[in-house]
């Protein structure tokens, strides 16, 4: 059994709010939740993540493994061995 008088008091139903908007409910501690953030606006989970090209290293990427369109792989230095 649990020590009485030294809990918070639990809300099952403490609702989720985002932008002004109740998007869940959940138990909580807490009545209210606001969040600026959570998995129906994220841009993890919604596929809207962007690829943010720092000094063109994705560019430089694609360029190597001829994934850009019309490009092919870069070649090997003629002084490279071939790992087997």
């Amino acid at each position: 059994m649990s020590k009485a008088n030294i809990h918070p008091k639990w809300y099952p139903e403490a609702k989720v709010y985002c932008n002004g908007e109740v998007v869940m409910t959940v138990g909580s501690t807490q009545p209210e939740i606001h969040v600026d953030v959570w998995s129906g606006n994220h841009p993890f989970y919604t596929g809207t993540q962007k690829i943010i090209d720092t000094e063109g290293r994705v560019e430089r990427f694609l360029r190597k493994y001829g994934m850009l369109e019309g490009e092919q792989p870069a070649e090997q230095p003629s002084g490279a061995k071939k790992k087997k």
